[in-house]
């Protein structure tokens, strides 16, 4: 069952008063991209953060978006700079003998100068830290792969559809093919006829129909067509990403068909190779969006 790349999830837990939300959005790209946003405290765990996500999404821009809430335990604390208090104390004792003027410092006036109070990051046990947040993570990545299980399998349905429309496209660009040859034979044949009358050389034209008939031949093209068709629809069938490898046969199938249309000496053939390179590009938009 293939997988899109795109998806949300969204995960919580707590555990012993440490309390962490996670979210995470996927979109389409050519490998897997983690960006974190987290709480600083957490900078030290981002490597085991990403190897968590990319066990389970293995392709994508992923972003993932980290927040502690508000428990029992904060993550950082205020604490007093007592060398900028005192430094501060000094200072107003010296503006108060240069100044002449007299007053007490409060309590409050001190406290509210810059640097006095500064924010200090709470130590936690780190396994408790990782218990906590990488629970939040699982159950962000359930969600997410449970959308995008659920896109992927209805793109599977819309891709499997345009795979019977190609291979129907198939059938009916051999049986056009094959009276090509037929259709250019009776007409040089009707030229042989009139080369006849003239004393024309019979041998040079059947040459010329061999030589056309081997440069209109498509069945290389379409046996090779065939056969990446039914590899697409194997891998369709697999449990691995496999965006890669259907990328990979998009560009056969496409291959393929641009050869077919270079051979093509017929008008209706023509106009079937195209109706099957432009049901080819809606297969290659829906396989960009595949892990």
């Amino acid at each position: 069952m293939i997988k899109s790349m795109t998806g949300f999830g969204r995960g919580q837990a707590q555990i012993d008063g440490l309390s962490f939300t996670v979210e995470i959005r996927a979109v389409n790209h050519r490998y897997g991209d983690v960006n974190i946003k987290s709480p600083r405290l957490l900078a030290s765990l981002e490597s085991k953060i990403k190897k968590q996500v990319l066990t389970v999404l293995k392709r994508g821009k992923i972003d993932l978006f980290i927040t502690q809430e508000h428990t029992s335990q904060l993550a950082n604390k205020p604490v007093v700079d007592h060398q900028v208090a005192r430094a501060y104390v000094e200072a107003f004792k010296d503006l108060q003998q240069v100044s002449g003027c007299s007053g007490e410092i409060s309590l409050e006036f001190l406290a509210a100068q810059k640097d006095v109070l500064v924010l200090q990051d709470v130590e936690f046990d780190r396994d408790k830290l990782w218990d906590c947040l990488s629970l939040a993570i699982k159950n962000a990545l359930i969600l997410i792969q449970e959308m995008r299980q659920k896109e992927g399998a209805a793109t599977q349905v819309d891709m499997e559809n345009r795979l019977a429309l190609l291979s129907q496209f198939i059938v009916d660009l051999e049986k056009s093919a094959a009276k090509v040859p037929l259709e250019w034979q009776q007409k040089l044949k009707d030229r042989l006829a009139r080369l006849q009358e003239n004393g024309g050389d019979p041998q040079r034209v059947a040459q010329e129909i061999a030589i056309f008939a081997d440069r209109c031949d498509i069945s290389e093209e379409i046996t090779r067509f065939n056969s990446h068709l039914g590899q697409f629809y194997d891998l369709l069938q697999q449990q691995e990403p496999v965006g890669r490898q259907l990328d990979f046969l998009v560009q056969e199938l496409n291959r393929e068909a641009n050869t077919m249309g270079s051979k093509s000496n017929d008008a209706i053939l023509t106009r079937q190779v195209v109706a099957l390179k432009a049901e080819l590009e809606k297969i290659r938009e829906q396989v960009q969006n595949i892990e």
